[in-house]
């Protein structure tokens, strides 16, 4: 099964090169070792390229499926690492596949922390909707609610082709994942 993690290096013309790891998104571990000597994180990064000069919103909405990734990791020219654990909030019924948040996370302890309250909410989200006690709308909405107020999540639309998939149809309060590395685009 792995813990698929996705790498996104930044470029210096702001566009990014994205990689896979198997087993990144495995305690953050990819963060020891990811740094200018060791950009493929000695071996635990795959050597070759998902995809090149991607466009900063395309990583989500092209590449970031949240049913396969559990982290995204941010890298910008000088090796500061950013992470992201991802949460799908769907339920694997074949609907709205794509739906899906970022929170950020900074050691293996927090994204434990992430992991295990995100996997209780949405195991208790779910049997309700198995019960018929929510229907999969209002539980998505209740999910992306729990995540805005408690971890100041970002949400995304996998498969969205446009730029209104950043905030969804809920009221985000989260922080653009992508805010910090961009700063310097404003100037």
């Amino acid at each position: 099964m792995g813990h698929r993690a996705l790498i996104a290096y930044r470029r210096p013309d702001h566009l990014y090169d994205l990689r896979y790891s198997h087993w990144g998104g495995d305690h953050l571990e990819i963060r020891e070792y990811l740094n200018a000597e060791n950009p493929l994180a000695n071996g635990r990064i795959d050597a070759e390229v998902l995809a090149d000069s991607v466009a900063l919103a395309s990583v989500l909405t092209d590449f970031l499926d949240p049913c396969c990734y559990e982290v995204l990791y941010l890298v910008d020219a000088d090796f500061d690492i950013r992470s992201y654990h991802v949460c799908w909030l769907d339920f694997g019924d074949g609907r709205h596949l794509g739906r899906g948040a970022l929170i950020g996370v900074d050691d293996a302890t927090e994204d434990h922390t992430i992991r295990t309250w995100f996997r209780a909410i949405k195991t208790t989200v779910s049997d309700l909707v198995e019960m018929g006690v929510f229907s999969r709308e209002a539980a998505r909405s209740y999910l992306e609610t729990r995540i805005t107020e408690e971890q100041d999540g970002y949400f995304y639309t996998y498969g969205a082709c446009d730029e209104r998939v950043f905030g969804g149809t809920s009221t985000s309060t989260g922080t653009s994942p992508f805010d910090c590395l961009d700063s310097d685009d404003e100037a």
